[in-house]
């Protein structure tokens, strides 16, 4: 491939706050190094559609207080065939596009680290994801905002519960990662958190309940990982047969947590992050996720981001227990 003069941009899988501060940021950055950028709509079948537009600086104007994406998302199952790829591929060298900066998360960059390999074409990759799953940096775009916007949530079904005197439930996104729902227990003086990295260690509920519930409060509040199998409603359900004397709520927070203009973390990381992608560009790296760790910015091969699980630090388990007594 010759000299990349042409930088196309897409954010996939699930909305994350900070997005469009990531969009800004590779589209102005890549402006004042001499590229043109082109904003591709509706992710990766965007892409293989020929969703695809020229971006200005005027384009990306306002929006780094934004939520969701300017550029729309989508999840493709036709990405994930090598025909689909082949399509995208085409796409890309009808409209000129020399190299693609890709935001999402672990499904994403999957998709693109596939797509560089099989075409040997240059993909940056950003971490955008609620859910501070990968592997690489410390903090992935939209995770901060998604901490605020649950803790402002349970503070406020607080206020319920200790009016009623009830066990609430809360169930949090994070998919096989407990990083939100165990911050956020800290954050907002929860009782107990129940996430998937202690799912086989002991029976977390019983554990909770054991440690001699409502000794000193009127209320609690548990922070549960979203689980197909054991979310909060299973909780519930559980605390309902095995402890009929206590009055038990659930709530599902849901696609709440995703939306709402992002934080001044999220905003930094973004522009940090997607000016980091432009340099990667520049310096030639391709199939590496731009992140950040101890404040600085550094590449991790998608090989490394995808594959690795991210260590969750079970000293902050240990940290809540102390201060729920």
């Amino acid at each position: 491939m010759g000299k990349i003069q042409c930088i196309g941009i897409l954010t996939s899988g699930g909305d994350a706050p900070g997005m469009n501060a990531a969009i800004r940021a590779v589209t102005r950055a890549g402006i004042s190094n001499g590229f043109n950028i082109m904003g591709v709509y509706r992710g990766y079948e965007g892409l293989i559609k020929g969703e695809v537009k020229p971006f200005t600086t005027e384009d990306v104007s306002g929006i780094i207080t934004r939520g969701g994406t300017i550029l729309k998302t989508a999840r493709c199952k036709e990405f994930t065939t090598p025909e689909g790829r082949q399509k995208a591929f085409e796409t890309c060298q009808r409209v000129g596009i020399d190299a693609l900066v890709v935001i999402g998360g672990n499904g994403s960059l999957t998709g693109a680290r596939d797509f560089g390999m099989e075409f040997d074409f240059p993909v940056i990759g950003l971490p955008g994801t609620i859910d501070n799953d990968l592997y690489g940096t410390d903090a992935t775009i939209g995770y901060d905002t998604t901490m605020n916007t649950i803790m402002e949530c349970v503070d406020r079904i607080r206020d319920t519960a200790n009016s009623h005197e009830r066990i609430f439930f809360v169930e949090v996104m994070g998919r096989d990662a407990g990083f939100l729902a165990q911050n956020c227990a800290i954050a907002c003086g929860a009782e107990a958190a129940i996430v998937p990295e202690e799912t086989t260690d002991v029976d977390q509920l019983a554990q909770f309940m054991g440690r001699g519930i409502r000794k000193s409060k009127k209320s609690c509040i548990v922070i549960v990982s979203e689980s197909p199998k054991c979310g909060a409603l299973y909780y519930a359900d559980r605390v309902k047969k095995e402890f009929p004397e206590f009055d038990v709520r659930v709530s599902i927070l849901g696609h709440l947590q995703r939306g709402g203009s992002p934080s001044a973390h999220d905003r930094i990381l973004a522009s940090c992050t997607g000016a980091g992608a432009i340099e990667a560009i520049k310096q030639g790296q391709r199939n590496v996720m731009v992140g950040i760790r101890n404040n600085e910015v550094v590449y991790v091969p998608f090989s490394e981001c995808i594959r690795t699980d991210k260590r969750f630090d079970k000293r902050l388990i240990t940290v809540l227990n102390e201060l729920s007594i």
